[in-house]
């Protein structure tokens, strides 16, 4: 399963978890299997600096996420996120690494 993390860096797992999904530099994708992270991959978010309403959660569905792990996001980018199959998790803080954990 893959896990898409809002970033504040490209450093994966060393990487803090960004405080808002949309206005992040960077996601983090970290594939998982049986508990244990496969993959991590870091990608620039093409939207930083301004996106309109959508555009990042359908972003992260073309990247294959299934869950959506950030410090907060709104209402709306929650149901946005459901409509496409993506679990929204926010509340999280620290690294990807410590974020995953959890």
């Amino acid at each position: 399963m893959r896990i898409a993390f809002s970033a504040n860096s490209p450093n994966g797992l060393e990487a803090e978890v960004h405080p808002h999904f949309g206005r992040c530099p960077y996601f983090v994708l970290v594939d998982v299997d049986n508990g244990m992270p496969q993959s991590v991959t870091a990608i620039p978010n093409p939207y930083y600096g301004a996106h309109e309403p959508g555009q990042v959660p359908a972003y992260i569905h073309q990247q294959g996420a299934k869950v959506m792990i950030t410090g907060g996001m709104g209402g709306r980018a929650m149901q946005m996120f459901d409509q496409l199959g993506i679990d929204p998790v926010t509340g999280a803080a620290g690294t990807v690494g410590e974020a995953l954990a959890q």
